[in-house]
């Protein structure tokens, strides 16, 4: 095990669960069906969750939590906004979270294959990401 690539690899699913969160913070707005508003919210708590535990790793090891990129954030508010400003229905916002959630869990697969050194608590915590990723994924499917 590595302390370095384990510090990256809880650093980057730090980055991933903010990235996603602002994204279900960013859609839930338009959504007006309560069954998929209360999946939104169940998967945020989730997320909300394991980034208050990749935190708590990332604090034992010496570390803090990493923000995503500004640049990447900025322009995928403005993608929310832009298409469910002329599209608000929820299966344009499923369409976006299901687009989130496939660049995320591509993400945080190359994340535990690039940093392969990783101790097991990390590896756990991201594959645990991934798996939160695919089931919303999974649960939006019947609104797109």
């Amino acid at each position: 095990m590595s302390q370095k690539d384990t510090v990256f690899l809880l650093r980057e699913c730090s980055a991933g669960i903010k990235t996603a969160v602002a994204s279900i913070d960013g859609v839930m707005p338009y959504v007006k069906e309560e069954t998929m508003l209360q999946l939104l919210k169940n998967s945020k708590q989730s997320h909300e969750n394991l980034g208050k535990s990749v935190d708590s790793e990332l604090h034992k090891l010496g570390s803090d939590g990493k923000n995503p990129n500004i640049m990447a954030k900025g322009m995928s508010a403005i993608k929310i906004n832009a298409e469910l400003a002329f599209k608000p229905t929820e299966a344009q916002a499923a369409s976006l979270i299901t687009d989130g959630c496939g660049m995320g869990i591509k993400s945080i697969n190359r994340y535990m294959n690039q940093y392969p050194a990783a101790g097991d608590t990390a590896m756990n915590m991201a594959q645990k990401l991934g798996t939160l990723e695919q089931e919303l994924v999974d649960s939006m499917k019947p609104y797109l």
